[in-house]
């Protein structure tokens, strides 16, 4: 378990922080919040990444990074409404920055991290966990949906 949490921890700051952080507030120039309600879509992501990191150490006894990944396929929490609420999180905090600092460029780059993101999951993460869970993630795939969150569970 501390593996998990060490790993988790490192990858969160390695990841998240840098892509749905960092990048956006360099991005922006952090000329200061001129529309503070978008600090509510950051916090909304941000604790959206938090609770699905939570989970994977949890739920899944492992992390998000590819390196070190579950021992068993996470579908509780966040994961009942979205298959990709770490995804979602991020980019609903880059979006977030965006109206915060009225930045198109943000918005942009916002755009450029979500096709990023989905290519990855397409192409890697989907048929990775499809090898790894078989049938289990095949029913999980077909009744969740994997960028809007559904309403109800």
């Amino acid at each position: 378990m501390l593996k998990a949490v060490l790993g988790s921890a490192a990858f969160f700051f390695a990841a998240p922080c840098v892509v749905g952080g960092v990048i956006p507030w360099w991005i922006s120039g952090w000329a200061g919040p001129r529309f503070w309600p978008g600090l509510v879509l950051v916090a909304v992501g941000a604790s959206v990444v938090l609770r699905a990191f939570v989970r994977f150490v949890r739920e899944g006894r492992g992390t998000p990074a590819p390196v070190a990944p579950t021992e068993e396929l996470v579908i509780g929490g966040d994961y009942r409404f979205v298959r990709n609420p770490m995804y979602v999180g991020v980019v609903t905090a880059i979006l977030g920055q965006a109206l915060t600092f009225l930045d198109l460029v943000v918005l942009g780059y916002g755009v450029v991290a979500w096709a990023v993101m989905a290519s990855f999951v397409r192409w890697y993460e989907e048929p990775l966990l499809l090898r790894r869970y078989g049938a289990r993630y095949e029913d999980y795939r077909r009744t969740v949906p994997a960028w809007v969150p559904r309403l109800r569970h």
